[in-house]
């Protein structure tokens, strides 16, 4: 299968994902909350610096939960900007 490349606005959109979660991490471990969300350290490492800017939604389901937050507030953190040309294509 061909993956189609991501554009500038889906990766903007994943970092600002992977900024939610670091920044909800606050001082806990990079390991410990990956534990808690049953995905490996590195997995989360790629998420949080958007190398994963589309993770899988049972992953980001996981996370939330982890972190004791809302999949309401990673929607809004993750949707895509009005003005952005792409944002009708997501």
């Amino acid at each position: 299968m061909v993956r189609v490349p991501l554009t500038p606005a889906h990766r903007e959109r994943g970092e600002r994902l992977g900024r939610l979660l670091r920044d909800s991490r606050a001082d806990r471990s990079l390991a410990d909350v990956a534990g808690a969300a049953g995905i490996s350290a590195e997995t989360l490492r790629k998420i949080e610096t958007g190398r994963i800017p589309t993770p899988a939604f049972f992953t980001v389901s996981a996370l939330a939960g982890a972190l004791g937050l809302s999949l309401d507030q990673l929607v809004a953190a993750a949707a895509p900007v009005p003005d952005a040309p792409d944002a009708r294509a997501v």
